[in-house]
């Protein structure tokens, strides 16, 4: 599936809803790319999952600003990445640092960067466990959180299955999100 055809199937998921998020958060390591960066080297050419390319435009393309919270060790290698994909500058905030905590810390400097409340953010994950403090924080502070479903990535798929935009709207537009489902599981 081609990154605008990727595009286009996810601006038209996204059209359905009368409201988006205005900053979707993205982890890297096994949700934009497959692999750790720590495990590479920066003379490498890397690669997205094959929709993450196309997801990312399609958020930008409907006025939502993307960003990034990640825990790698290696941030010089994952910016190396992102400039290599030519997808660094699409970011508004890349918070890329170790860290032995929840990506809490990332997402605090994230939110007095862009000055986004968390209710009105949305968080890609791989893994449980910065999924789970995610939650934590939305009891808090209103985050959305969703995890990507498999090893392949941030997908269309996870759309399809209504996942990502249901948990961040459904709350606030359960009609829509409810039409939405039965559009997409026909």
């Amino acid at each position: 599936m081609g990154d605008d055809r990727v595009k286009n199937e996810a601006m038209e998921i996204m059209g359905l809803f009368q409201l988006l998020p205005r900053l979707v958060v993205f982890d890297l390591d096994y949700t934009l790319w497959p692999f750790y960066c720590e495990c590479r080297s920066k003379r490498e050419m890397p690669k997205l999952y094959p929709q993450a390319k196309g997801i990312l435009s399609a958020f930008k393309d409907k006025g939502v600003d993307i960003a990034i919270a990640s825990r790698s060790p290696t941030p010089d290698i994952a910016n190396t990445f992102l400039e290599k994909l030519g997808i660094r500058s699409w970011f508004v905030a890349q918070e890329i640092f170790s860290s032995w905590t929840h990506k809490t810390d990332h997402f605090q400097r994230i939110n007095r960067r862009t000055i986004i409340p968390y209710n009105e953010m949305l968080f890609f994950d791989d893994e449980d466990r910065n999924i789970d403090a995610k939650l934590a924080m939305r009891k808090i502070k209103g985050m959305n959180n969703q995890i990507s479903s498999d090893i392949s990535g941030i997908s269309i798929q996870d759309h399809r299955n209504h996942k990502a935009f249901h948990n961040s709207i459904n709350d606030r537009f359960p009609n829509e999100t409810s039409q939405l489902h039965h559009k997409l599981m026909r």
